[in-house]
């Protein structure tokens, strides 16, 4: 038989033949797929992150992760940090970390190494971006187009390894070609632009609105640069002089201050809006009830406000009730995001639409990965590329 994709080869006079630690790969394959040889010899072994508690992530020698069929097996080339993964880090995860130890990271690209059987989407040497998640499509949620709450939403993570398997229902809804043209490290970007688009276009906003975005982290630019790209001035609100810096150069937020939640937000407003009357609309990516509080105070009459950043789970917010009411305050709180989000991401990177690259502040070996979460702790870098080439 023929696994999906792949052409019959020959050794070459010269070759080497498969090495012994090929072998345990290749038997797994055979006992799956049938006794076709593979193109290219995949290693029994690789190097990936595991994540065993909070603080504690170790560089490791695992299994190379063997394939079902539907799935792809992806070398990664570059796997980005992440606000998220710093959390997870920091204080784990009820959601994405549940089993130790666990693969860590969701950010990357790279080049499909293998395919499973009855794959014929994809073919070996393809280079592609997998989305973190998919949803099964028929739940109640996904019928209410709400597929980020699906109830069986499948979750990626490990992308700080050697190689990435990607779950059939992922390869299948949330994974994508890339491009020649398109760098690996731009196409990385794909998950967190996602988001950040999820997050600005939900506000429903139009050119020459005003919003206000506090924190300056990764996903604050991104969310930033999206809503200067659509034409919405942005009034940025972090606490990093580096980090306000590229809000700015690269965001291009019209006025960055610093985060500060002692400063009245009437004079905030009566200094950056248009008359005086508040912003059109306000995105909190901090994560913390004090900023959550914050930002609904910024908002005008009839202005919207986006809670984005998670907060620890046991956080509680409290909140005035007559201006919500008598100002009609609309208030959010978004979550993740959905295929739909994840293509028109795919679609800005591949494009040409946005360039998020200045956002990586640091390259790294996969070895380093613990210093380049680090590094985003103490607020040297925004973004970190760890390259797994």
């Amino acid at each position: 038989m023929m696994i999906a994709g792949y052409r019959r080869t020959q050794n070459t006079p010269g070759e080497n033949k498969p090495q012994p630690e090929y072998d345990t790969q290749m038997s797994h394959l055979i006992d799956t797929f049938g006794d076709t040889p593979l193109p290219h010899r995949l290693p029994a072994t690789m190097q990936a992150a595991q994540f065993y508690a909070p603080g504690d992530v170790r560089i490791e020698t695992v299994p190379v992760p063997p394939m079902g069929p539907g799935e792809l097996l992806v070398k990664m080339n570059t796997a980005l940090t992440c606000g998220t993964d710093l959390k997870c880090y920091r204080r784990g995860h009820p959601v994405l970390l549940k089993n130790f130890p666990s693969p860590f990271g969701h950010e990357g690209a790279g080049e499909v190494a293998a395919i499973g059987g009855g794959v014929t989407a994809f073919a070996v040497g393809d280079r592609v971006v997998a989305a973190n998640s998919a949803p099964c499509g028929t739940c109640f949620y996904c019928e209410k187009h709400q597929e980020n709450l699906c109830k069986s939403l499948d979750l990626l993570n490990g992308t700080y390894a050697e190689y990435l398997l990607v779950p059939e229902r992922i390869a299948t809804k949330n994974t994508y070609q890339l491009p020649a043209h398109t760098p690996l490290e731009i196409a990385a970007f794909a998950e967190p632009l996602a988001d950040a688009l999820r997050g600005v276009m939900a506000l429903n906003l139009h050119p020459g609105d005003t919003l206000a975005v506090l924190g300056t982290g990764p996903i604050g630019q991104l969310m930033i640069k999206a809503a200067t790209v659509l034409g919405i001035s942005v009034v940025a609100f972090g606490r990093s002089e580096l980090k306000n810096r590229m809000a700015q150069d690269f965001g291009g937020a019209t006025t960055v201050l610093s985060l500060d939640i002692t400063v009245s937000p009437e004079s905030i407003k009566a200094r950056y809006t248009p008359q005086g009357r508040g912003f059109d609309g306000v995105l909190e990516a901090v994560g913390t009830p004090e900023t959550w509080a914050y930002a609904m105070q910024l908002a005008r009459k009839g202005g919207v406000v986006n809670w984005f950043g998670g907060c620890p789970g046991d956080s509680t917010v409290t909140l005035p009730t007559r201006p919500i009411h008598y100002d009609e305050i609309r208030l959010m709180s978004l979550f993740h995001h959905t295929p739909a989000y994840f293509a028109l991401a795919v679609e800005w990177l591949t494009t040409g639409k946005i360039d998020p690259t200045p956002l990586i502040t640091q390259h790294l070996p996969l070895e380093r990965v613990v210093e380049g979460l680090e590094a985003m702790a103490n607020g040297t870098a925004i973004k970190v590329a760890i390259e797994v080439k």
